[in-house]
């Protein structure tokens, strides 16, 4: 399981400035259980963008947005909505960030950090992995997660030692992080993102909040770990 939290309504009327149609999309896994995308969060946060003088052309809540087959599959339905959304709000983890990103081939933005809980979290069924590192950095990325696709987890753009967009630490295999980060910027028209400068990145936030850890999913994560 991946614990989040939704990030400060600010920040997500941030991301969503210039645009004014927008999808929302929830999770029933791992977010419905944090109460940060569920069916009640939906439904406030629908609330919260339109007192913002947002349209809000559609939203539901799946299952698990870890699976890009089923997020394809469910949202055919919403293929018109999307369509005419200038972007999609998804409220859970990195991973499902990602992977909706991925299924989608719509900008995304993040409306939830993920954080550690200090075990081990369990295997997801695609490619998208989560540092967990407390602040979500999807919005500037489109959808591609620098921190763990990067293998130096750069969040201002590629290394000296990236060449024809493959990884200079195993160069046979890897593609730069950054490469693909460029490629589905440019597919979305969203190259300017490459122009934003992000501050130093704050690593302490990867650690367990201190609040979490003296909950039951901390303790559970704890006897996973050690067993």
């Amino acid at each position: 399981m991946l614990i989040s939290e939704l990030k400060p309504l600010e920040e997500i009327l941030g991301y969503l400035e210039g645009e004014t149609n927008i999808f929302v999309l929830g999770c029933k896994g791992c977010a419905e259980v944090c109460e940060t995308g569920g069916e009640a969060q939906v439904i406030q946060m629908r609330e919260d963008l339109e007192k913002n003088g947002k349209k809000v052309v559609g939203s539901t809540v799946l299952d698990f947005l870890c699976d890009r087959a089923l997020i394809k599959l469910r949202l055919k339905p919403h293929e018109d909505e999307i369509k005419a959304s200038d972007s999609v709000l998804v409220m859970t983890c990195g991973v499902g960030i990602q992977a909706a990103a991925a299924s989608l081939g719509k900008l995304t933005h993040p409306a939830c950090n993920t954080l550690s809980v200090g075990g081990a979290q369990g295997e997801w069924p695609g490619s998208e992995r989560c540092g967990q590192c407390g602040n979500c950095l999807l919005d500037m990325t489109g959808g591609i997660c620098p921190i763990t696709m990067c293998t130096k987890s750069l969040v201002n753009g590629p290394c000296g030692g990236t060449k024809n967009g493959m990884c200079e630490v195993e160069p046979d295999v890897r593609e730069c992080g950054w490469h693909l980060i460029y490629e589905r910027l440019k597919e979305l028209g969203r190259l300017d993102k490459m122009k934003e400068i992000q501050p130093l990145k704050a690593y302490s936030k990867m650690q367990p909040p201190k609040n979490l850890r003296s909950t039951v999913m901390w303790a559970l994560e704890q006897r996973e770990k050690e067993q």
